[in-house]
């Protein structure tokens, strides 16, 4: 199993709106791309000041798998129209995972 697990943290002037309609998205992706096994989204239950406020860790059975996740268009449009415009900051990290 191949594991890509990312962060996001939005702008202040982003809106509970903006956030839902992110998770909202994210969460219907894995319906449109065969590739992702497990799909978790979800949002920081805002208990410490730094954390990031959205989480999402996808699992593919491999790299190439998580390449088509990655590149695939839906996936790009989620990216490009909702979080890029209100994104401060990601990280990300790419694993083998333990099933």
């Amino acid at each position: 199993m191949f594991r890509h697990v990312v962060l996001l943290r939005f702008v202040d002037e982003s809106t509970p709106e903006q956030h839902e309609a992110i998770v909202a998205a994210l969460r219907g992706l894995p319906a449109q791309i065969p590739e992702l096994r497990s799909y978790q989204v979800g949002r920081d239950h805002g208990l410490a000041p730094t954390n990031f406020d959205l989480a999402v860790v996808a699992d593919c059975d491999d790299v190439d798998g998580y390449l088509v996740y990655r590149d695939h268009p839906a996936h790009r449009q989620v990216i490009d129209e909702l979080i890029t415009p209100i994104l401060a900051d990601r990280a990300a990290v790419q694993h083998e995972g333990t099933p």
